[in-house]
């Protein structure tokens, strides 16, 4: 047995194989790398897309992560993976010598709960794949989330990986106080040329190109703004809407952060666009709140252009990268002491030469889209998220670089899983940042060549499109097409009394119109797939608060169809709640234009009344009516809102209506049968985040 470069073993290698959407089954995947390392396996953490099938021959052990997205579906990263397993020609017997387990991540209140993990397992085994160890599930709805069941499972493989792979004699596991080599190194960029960075930097989309677009949007509500040419069915003329004031920059983080200088209070970040891969390049052009400056919560509206040459259908999200502002990343510089290399180019250098030559033990920087040539300023302000709430691997490493005998002890014992209620108590409850815990323990000094091992990446945020069909377009310019998506800005005071908003939310409710962005689209196989294939099927929407968004847009897709011309259009039947009529009605204008958008809206306000009423409940008010639009008019049912409770009580109200009045007296257990068939046919779709 020989030694790799990093005390690693070459006759004990793991490949650790992630597919996620919001970065949740990557974090777990690179903790379950740290566990291997520390077993002195040569270990490589990379996205399910990235490996062929017969690479995991070569590996020891192959241990799968993957969350379930959509209805049932697989992460977009692991798609490419997953249909290559489910090849005909592969031989029952082709992975036969891969030893593998999986853990899934996952939300019970879906009913294809932890679907990925638990297909993927079965056609491991199918394939000859031997299971080393049993699958672990996590669950969103656990009272300590996904750790609640991730971190015994893990703690136990890596007990289980030890004994089937036991170490030779005088070689130990690498101890947690001990730092694992780090993957990516940062150093001084020599002869760099910062204008041809900048010149690869600027968007197509550019503001002289928009700038003259920017004042007319598709109206938010139809009442008022809508004329008609000739008969009540002619297309749609959208009268320009006054633009709105521009919004204002949002509360810092922190209400004070030392050290930073005043140029850098309330200033929006750089509009550097991210190099993503295959990026859509939009701008903003309307950013408005649509609920009362009077109430508590604040929803926007925000509206966007991008090239007619791209379409899209309703059920796709928009992912959002959202980015640090620089007061944030200033004060951070300040603390570390990282002033006199803040603004140097810098670059990624190779932590060693390709161990034993082997190409597939080297892994990447997923989701790390850092701009040619970027100083460590731009890094923090593009790439690593700075006010998340800190894992508790981040404790254990920044222990290691502090000079405070105990800053060091009370930041072991945060790391520490056996001092879950403190970590607890310090960093989810009061949802302390990294920028906090980082000014809290002042002594902490992280060396800038390694920031990529101590901070997370930003990930992009999903967004439903709110938009459809004549909404989609940009009546000043055929050249452009417009979206728009509907976010419900996250602020709120901790136990702490501070003040708390969530990176996104600030971004967005800060931007300024005219702002270019590099985005993702990406479609749901199943949204709108038989909504598409049979227009004539009406549709229930039951779209609690923003769920409305994916409704909304379905509904704009039928008006066209029906101002079009084509007649036989299934109506749409909106189940709408909220808290309180006069705040909460999203869009209660357009509604009212009962003739052109063919909708029927039901409402549930829950604070309006001494009895607090829900959508469920007015499901069940309105039964026979669901009853019949179901089994004679074959209606498609969409639940979309917030995951939790609501989707579970929906559905338990939907088959109570069909159950109680089907002329058939079919049985609530029977009713329940068909629901999961409508499921499989894509006539009940849950899209719930």
């Amino acid at each position: 047995m020989t030694d790799a470069p990093q005390g690693q073993r070459h006759d004990r290698n793991a490949l650790i194989l992630y597919g996620s959407e919001t970065g949740n089954s990557q974090e777990a995947a690179e903790e379950l790398g740290r566990i291997a390392e520390r077993l002195h396996f040569v270990t490589r953490v990379s996205e399910m897309d990235h490996v062929e099938i017969n690479i995991l021959l070569k590996y020891s052990v192959v241990i799968f992560v993957i969350s379930t997205t959509g209805q049932g579906e697989f992460p977009n990263n692991a798609r490419k993976f997953w249909k290559s397993l489910l090849r005909k020609r592969l031989p029952p017997g082709c992975l036969d010598h891969v030893s593998f387990t999986t853990f899934g991540l996952g939300d019970s209140s879906y009913p294809q709960y932890n679907w990925s993990a638990r297909k993927l397992h079965k056609r491991l085994e199918q394939l000859g794949a031997k299971e080393i160890y049993p699958r672990g599930e996590g669950d969103e709805q656990h009272t300590e989330g996904i750790d609640g069941t991730f971190l015994p499972w893990s703690v136990d493989l890596g007990k289980h990986l030890l004994a089937a792979h036991p170490l030779p004699e005088g070689v130990t596991p690498i101890p947690s106080d001990v730092p694992l080599p780090h993957k990516l190194i940062l150093e001084v960029l020599k002869d760099f040329d910062p204008s041809d960075s900048k010149r690869r930097r600027t968007p197509k989309c550019s503001k002289m190109d928009l700038q003259k677009q920017k004042k007319v949007v598709a109206p938010a509500s139809t009442k008022g703004k809508l004329t008609f040419q000739g008969e009540s069915r002619a297309p749609m003329i959208y009268e320009p809407l006054v633009e709105p004031e521009p919004p204002t920059t949002c509360e810092q983080v922190k209400e004070d952060l030392p050290g930073v200088e005043e140029h850098y209070d309330n200033t929006f970040p750089p509009e550097d666009p991210l190099p993503i891969p295959d990026p859509t390049e939009v701008m903003l052009v309307c950013n408005r709140r649509l609920t009362p400056h009077t109430h508590w919560q604040d929803v926007r509206e925000l509206t966007f252009i991008m090239s007619a040459e791209f379409s899209y259908d309703p059920g796709e999200t928009v992912t959002i990268y959202p980015k640090n502002f620089p007061k944030d990343v200033q004060a951070l510089i300040n603390l570390m002491d990282w002033n006199d290399v803040a603004d140097q180019p810098l670059h990624f250098k190779a932590k060693e030469p390709d161990l034993y030559l082997d190409k597939y033990l080297i892994s990447g920087a997923p989701g790390l889209y850092a701009l040619e040539g970027t100083s460590l300023r731009e890094l923090l302000t593009h790439n690593l998220d700075i006010t998340s709430i800190p894992k508790r691997s981040f404790f254990g490493l920044i222990a290691q670089h502090t000079t405070d005998p105990t800053h060091r002890d009370r930041l072991i014992e945060f790391s520490n899983h056996s001092y879950t209620d403190e970590y607890y108590d310090y960093t989810t409850r009061p949802r302390r940042s990294i920028l906090e815990v980082l000014q809290d323990f002042p002594s902490v000094k992280i060396p800038w060549q390694f920031v990529c091992t101590f901070f997370p990446v930003i990930r992009g945020r999903a967004y439903s499109i709110a938009s459809g069909g004549n909404g989609a377009k940009y009546i000043e310019n055929p050249d452009y097409i417009q979206f728009q998506i509907i976010v419900a800005l996250v602020k709120y005071r901790t136990v702490l009394k501070k003040v708390r908003q969530g990176l996104c939310s600030r971004y967005l409710a800060s931007m300024p119109e005219e702002t270019p962005l590099h985005v993702k689209f990406k479609k749901t196989e199943k949204f709108y797939k038989l909504a598409e294939e049979s227009p004539e099927f009406p549709l229930i929407l039951i779209a609690p608060g923003t769920g409305l968004a994916p409704a909304r847009s379905l509904i704009w897709e039928r008006e066209q169809l029906f101002t079009d011309g084509k007649l036989d259009v299934g109506k749409s039947y909106l189940f709408y709640g909220g808290r309180n009529k006069e705040a909460d009605f999203l869009y209660s204008d357009e509604w009212e234009d009962y003739d052109t958008l063919q909708v029927e809206v039901y409402t549930a306000f829950s604070r309006d009344q001494k009895e607090k009423i829900y959508v469920q409940d007015i499901i069940r008010r309105e039964g026979e009516l669901i009853e019949r639009l179901i089994r004679e008019k074959n209606a498609i049912i969409y639940v979309c809102g917030s995951s939790g409770k609501m989707p579970k009580a929906v559905r338990e109200a939907l088959i109570d209506a069909c159950a109680q009045h089907n002329p058939n007296g079919r049985s609530r257990k029977r009713i329940t049968t068909v629901f999961e068939k409508f499921e499989k046919e894509g006539r009940y779709i849950q899209e719930t985040w």
